[in-house]
């Protein structure tokens, strides 16, 4: 139903043609979110209430909440994002920097659903295909190219992991409470969150998830299989989606069982059962996507990765709840409320062992340094503003449980009322800070960026761009290697390419998104072998010599000393993480039978034969 909704709210708003400038798609998305919290909050409202004038409405509120709550959270989680995109076809990012890598991962699993690495030719995956694989399943049979799938299977990922967050938390609270934390899940995901929709489903369920663990992991009878298993599929959703957060839910399944051992909450013997068993479920999952390059790993294939090579300035610890904003002062909330109940409320215990956990991993990130990575720690960031804010609701529930007790009895609706248009005023005004700052911020590339169908402002205001040269640059690719994009190994200085046709790379853009199995710097160094060499003939024989798939074509810079590539040389813990440096091709060098040339544009097109 969440996806359903999604795309019936997604199919009107693409379809407006607003031409900028305008407001009107802020305007209409803060109007629209308003709507949807007052109706949210008045079913809370209505299915709380036990007085007996209104006990028709609470019946029909009680029948309808659960489909009427999917519908409002996948609405207003689509509506806020989808407006700001109206006018264009790509996603928040645009087509730049690391929302490249997404379109061509997008782009290659649409292409074919066999598991690929996303760039190089013959190996297996490495970057979690889950998500991916499924967009690419939506772009076939939507008919779009992946590129501008990639905007409305992202979207409606958003809207249906709002639902998906109510599913859980009705597991452990009341649904009533569930919409409330629902509602502040989506709106910590407006502000932190929405730009990665492939990491957004396990930072977003893992506040709930770790509820149920620490439940059912102190349990002392040999119970809930049920839950083991489900935990076990979340830790296999994250393998399969975001690699990251099963490295870190596993460390906290630990962290959990250490306390209630320390606790003696429970014994070590059963907890280490139900953590293997949690492990298994999960190992199970991670391997429909896995399985390919553990098998390449267990053949001997050498690998050296530079993925958690990144040292941003977000790499220490983060403190959410100093920050002098309505979010920040949610969050002070919820940290109250975790350290001054925990020990008389599970679900606050749960939660403070998730933030313990939180700043574990940055200290641990920060002494894997030494060992010249990281563990990239500001991601979890995303999964601790989730945390912090469904705890400050949770918190202020409680203190307005207290305060209506100890009020007259004539006061206490007087109390709902204003407690509820406080709430509403809260999440409306945090919508609006949302839509001025990270959503439009975000927005900006995808307004500029060039995509080859269509028209938009880039293209508008520099023709000469390099991305105007889309179209020529892809025909000069067909016509002179006559084979389909999919069959042909580029190495190429123009890298976005790749994002809108499925062309294999000999060399990825930066190491750090480049397959460990593909010896990055081994192949750098083959690429600079072959710009020395001394003439046409021996490039041909160092070109057919290569240990590896050699690229059937070169797309290439002009300049008036010769032809140019750009590659990159992983730089941590320097930020930013990469060096770039330049290669010369001289023209000479491909002056033979044995390649066929052709210009557009600002680029050499060149096909070996």
């Amino acid at each position: 139903m969440a996806a359903v909704v999604s795309l019936a709210v997604q199919l009107p708003i693409a379809r407006l043609g607003l031409s900028e400038p305008t407001e009107l798609p802020e305007v209409a998305a803060t109007a629209t979110a308003a709507l949807l919290l007052a109706a949210l909050f008045g079913a809370v409202v209505l299915s709380g209430c036990r007085a007996p004038a209104w006990d028709g409405l609470r019946r029909k509120a009680l029948r309808l909440r659960l489909p009427a709550a999917w519908v409002a959270l996948s609405a207003l989680a689509t509506t806020v994002l989808a407006w700001p995109l109206e006018p264009t076809k790509l996603f928040y990012g645009g087509t730049s920097v690391d929302q490249a890598f997404r379109l061509q991962y997008l782009t290659r699993l649409t292409d074919s659903p066999v598991l690929s690495d996303m760039n190089y030719a013959g190996l297996p995956p490495y970057y979690p295909a889950g998500w991916f694989w499924l967009g690419g399943r939506f772009a076939a049979l939507t008919g779009n190219p992946a590129w501008a799938a990639y905007k409305p299977f992202a979207l409606l990922t958003i809207a249906v992991t709002a639902v998906a967050a109510f599913t859980l938390w009705s597991v452990v609270m009341r649904r009533r409470v569930a919409v409330l934390l629902a509602i502040a899940t989506t709106l910590s995901g407006f502000l932190h969150g929405f730009d990665e929709p492939y990491a957004w489903p396990s930072a977003a369920l893992l506040p709930p998830v770790a509820v149920a663990a620490w439940r059912v992991l102190r349990c002392r009878e040999h119970r809930h299989r049920a839950a083991l298993a489900g935990i076990g599929l979340f830790l296999g959703f994250t393998a399969l989606t975001y690699t990251l957060y099963l490295a870190f839910s596993t460390v906290l399944l630990i962290a959990m069982a250490a306390v209630l051992v320390v606790r003696r909450a429970n014994r070590p013997g059963p907890l280490l059962l139900r953590l293997l068993g949690i492990g298994a479920v999960a190992g199970l999952v991670a391997l429909l996507v896995w399985t390919p390059f553990v098998l390449a790993k267990l053949g001997g294939a050498e690998s050296a990765g530079a993925a958690n090579n990144y040292l941003p300035a977000e790499s220490v610890p983060p403190f959410p709840f100093l920050q002098p904003t309505l979010f920040g002062a949610l969050c002070l909330a919820g940290l109250c409320w975790l350290v001054l109940s925990c020990r008389r409320n599970a679900v606050a215990a749960a939660l403070l062992v998730v933030t313990g956990v939180v700043y574990l991993w940055f200290g641990l990130s920060t002494l894997a340094i030494a060992a010249h990575t990281t563990l990239l720690a500001f991601r979890v960031t995303t999964a601790f503003n989730v945390l912090l804010a469904v705890a400050g609701v949770l918190g202020l529930l409680e203190l307005f449980r207290w305060a209506r007790s100890r009020l007259p009895e004539r006061f206490r609706a007087q109390a709902v009322a204003l407690a509820v248009l406080l709430g509403l005023a809260g999440s409306v005004s945090t919508v609006e800070t949302a839509l001025a700052t990270e959503v439009h911020s975000a927005a900006q590339p995808a307004y500029t960026d060039y995509y080859p169908t269509g028209s938009n402002a880039q293209r508008q205001a520099d023709p000469a761009a390099d991305g105007s040269w889309h179209d020529e640059l892809l025909g000069a690719l067909l016509e002179t290697t006559d084979r389909a994009p999919s069959e042909t190994v580029l190495l190429s200085t123009y890298h976005p390419i790749k994002s809108f046709a499925p062309f294999r790379g000999f060399q990825q853009e930066t190491p750090h998104y480049a397959n460990p199995l593909a010896r990055y710097e081994e192949r750098a160094s083959e690429i600079r072998d072959w710009a020395s060499a001394r003439d046409s003939a021996e490039l041909t024989a160092k070109l057919r010599g290569s240990g590896f798939t050699p690229p059937d074509a070169f797309v290439l810079r002009r300049a008036p000393d010769g032809l140019h590539l750009t590659l990159a040389h992983d730089a941590f813990p320097h930020q930013p993480n990469v060096q770039v440096y330049d290669v010369r091709f001289d023209p000479a060098l491909f002056d033979s039978p044995g390649f066929a040339r052709r210009d557009t544009g600002p680029f050499a097109v060149i096909a070996t034969r």
